[in-house]
């Protein structure tokens, strides 16, 4: 997929319209972000073998039931820089592409 360079967008920051420079940036997995933040799962007794799972635990192997497998491509990850006051933001939802090229 093709992008421009710089694009004119709002800038958060200083609130502005402003041409920002977009740069792509590697796509983390959502849990990367708070590595640590699993606390909850030993506090409730969950993932320790403790009480049964209700309708959950009944259910099938989930590749009997939902179409599964590994997805071709990746979200995703762009940056925009604003070029009034330097400062960097994220784009809000990311999408799917094999390639972006910016031109």
């Amino acid at each position: 997929m093709k992008l421009p360079k710089i694009i004119k967008r709002h800038c958060p920051y200083c609130n502005k319209h402003a041409p920002h420079k977009l740069s792509q940036a590697k796509r983390r997995s959502p849990g990367s972000a708070h590595p640590l933040a699993k606390a909850a799962k030993p506090r409730t007794g969950f993932g320790k073998g403790m009480g049964n799972l209700g309708k959950y635990g009944s259910k099938p192997a989930i590749g009997s039931f939902k179409m599964t497998g590994k997805k071709t491509t990746k979200k995703t990850d762009i940056r925009y820089e604003c070029s009034e006051c330097k400062k960097t933001h994220s784009q809000r939802k990311g999408f799917r592409a094999k390639k972006l090229e910016f031109t």
